[in-house]
């Protein structure tokens, strides 16, 4: 533009310019996840969330597998085959509306399909991978055990052969999607080494007991797997891989949604808190218009847009074939750390009002918690950037 040219005016509400990265066709995506959101989502969620339950689950599973947003970073078996940029768009605007919303998408897509996508025999993709899209089957993905969290290596979970069959034993803790999927992708340790198994849900001696008294992520299905000589016919188990390099590989998938999706929560409380400012009234003048609000609003407002950069910086670098997990890890621990911070601040912007699910704020707050811990804890992101900085192992003393 030429100096005396006409600048575009300054919009709160994307401070830096960013949505003129995006093409037309995302931007459609993000109006579409966002109206999926305002009619079947944010009328409920702060009623499911007090009574901690996720009702419309299979219904919101229809739905949004409809839309295409199920595996749509997947190619082939019905999957919509787009870019990471457009999955990270459409974890942005569920995060926005809820953590217990895009969980449900991020273990569907990136955890328990992309198992199956990735590492699963044919048969296996055929039979499973159309109905997940579709949102007619659920999946969930079984890694962490109760007492084996951070450290899979551990885990307790084992299969053996007995004649043609697997036979599975051991419990899985914290499972997103686990009460009401058709399938769950498990991992057990086996003379072989850790293996990945294909487990439909209604298979004798598999439960699901639903996790309750959580108070973050309550709008959102948590359950504890059992498997009590759980047998499975020889092609159950997960073909093109043997080891920790094949969980992990699902995790660096579902960690990436959380760095879009984190932002969007931070976004969601912003927006919250802009609105609220500018609108109550304190001294005779709206809450805005004091300097230490507006400070306040101008570091959240700095933090959300830094998260959205690199959002979107690791996203480019994902379709371009060159994202490593390091980098996941870095997106991962700083925007969830940022969101955090913003919904903090929010929350004092608010005062009372703060704490009352007549606004988005608390709810994201506790939920953050959640999205903090999963998928690898900040402790454990922040070893691995360590490692890739010093070329030293922190992990074991």
């Amino acid at each position: 533009m030429s100096a005396g040219g006409k600048r575009p005016a300054f919009d709160p509400r994307d401070p830096l310019g960013i949505d003129a990265e995006f093409t037309a066709e995302q931007l459609a995506i993000r109006d579409s996840v966002r109206a999926l959101c305002r009619d079947h989502v944010q009328p409920h969620v702060a009623e499911w969330y007090e009574r901690g339950e996720f009702p419309q689950a299979r219904e919101l599973a229809r739905e949004l597998g409809k839309l295409g947003v199920l595996g749509m970073h997947l190619e082939g078996y019905g999957c919509a085959g787009l870019s990471a940029v457009d999955y990270g768009i459409a974890c942005e605007e569920l995060e926005a509306c809820d953590s217990g919303l895009r969980s449900l998408v991020s273990v569907q897509g990136s955890l328990a399909m992309f198992a199956i996508w990735r590492w699963g025999s044919e048969e296996h993709k055929q039979h499973w991978l159309p109905q997940m899209a579709a949102g007619e089957a659920i999946g969930c993905f079984g890694l962490t055990e109760p007492d084996h969290g951070s450290d899979p290596s551990s885990m307790l979970t084992n299969a053996r052969r007995d004649g043609s069959d697997w036979v599975l034993n051991g419990r899985k803790m914290w499972i997103t999607n686990g009460s009401i999927a058709s399938v769950a992708v498990v991992w057990a340790k086996t003379d072989e080494g850790v293996r990945g198994f294909v487990v439909p849900t209604d298979t004798p001696g598999f439960s699901a007991p639903e996790i309750k008294h959580k108070l973050s992520l309550r709008a959102s299905v948590t359950s504890e797997l059992v498997l009590d000589d759980v047998r499975l016919p020889a092609d159950a188990v997960l073909p093109e891989v043997t080891g920790l390099r094949g969980p992990l590989s699902c995790l660096n998938e579902a960690r990436y949604g959380i760095v879009w999706g984190a932002v969007g929560a931070g976004r969601s409380c912003l927006e919250a808190a802009l609105d609220y400012a500018t609108t109550r009234e304190q001294f005779g003048r709206p809450i805005g218009g004091f300097q230490l609000t507006q400070g306040k609003l101008a570091d959240m407002a700095v933090r959300v847009q830094n998260g959205r950069l690199l959002a979107l910086h690791l996203g480019k670098l994902k379709d371009a074939g060159k994202l490593i997990p390091q980098q996941v890890s870095f997106g991962k621990l700083d925007n969830v750390r940022g969101a955090m911070e913003v919904a903090r601040t929010a929350r004092t912007i608010l005062g009372a009002n703060g704490i009352s699910l007549e606004y988005p704020v608390i709810r994201h707050m506790t939920n953050l918690e959640s999205v903090l811990t999963y998928e690898g804890t900040g402790e454990m992101h922040a070893l691995t950037i360590g490692q890739a900085l010093t070329g030293l192992n922190a992990f074991r003393g």
